[in-house]
């Protein structure tokens, strides 16, 4: 099966931000701005890394934990369905199954009465 390119993540799909540690490490964990979070700002997914002196390495860790968050894998495969076509596919067939689907809500009284918006 060939691959193709669906949609790539650019840098500006992220927010790098750099803050202090937290911890033991005195005058230079304090006063350094080493620690770096990656932020992807479509999926919401988070990556952080405090445990490397080196700026760069720590936001290249921060990076991997990001792009291997469960947030962040689930909306990799939500866009690769809706570029390759699948998602209205997968839609379509919801909708078809939620016909079959009988709701109830709960009214003023606390009572369960069905669902008249069906």
């Amino acid at each position: 099966m060939k691959k193709e390119l669906l949609f790539s993540v650019t840098k500006k799909d992220l927010i790098f931000e750099y803050f202090s540690g937290t911890g033991a490490g005195g005058q230079h964990r304090n006063k350094h701005q080493n620690c770096a979070r990656v932020k992807h700002l479509p999926s919401g997914a988070i990556g952080t890394c405090q445990e490397h002196r080196s700026k760069t390495q720590n936001t290249k860790i921060a990076f991997r934990r990001m792009a291997e968050s469960e947030k962040f894998q689930k909306w990799i495969r939500i866009e690769a369905s809706r570029m390759s076509g699948k998602l209205e596919e997968i839609k379509q067939r919801v909708d078809k199954e939620m016909q079959h689907v009988k709701t109830e809500i709960k009214n003023e009284d606390g009572r369960w009465v069905k669902d008249n918006d069906k």
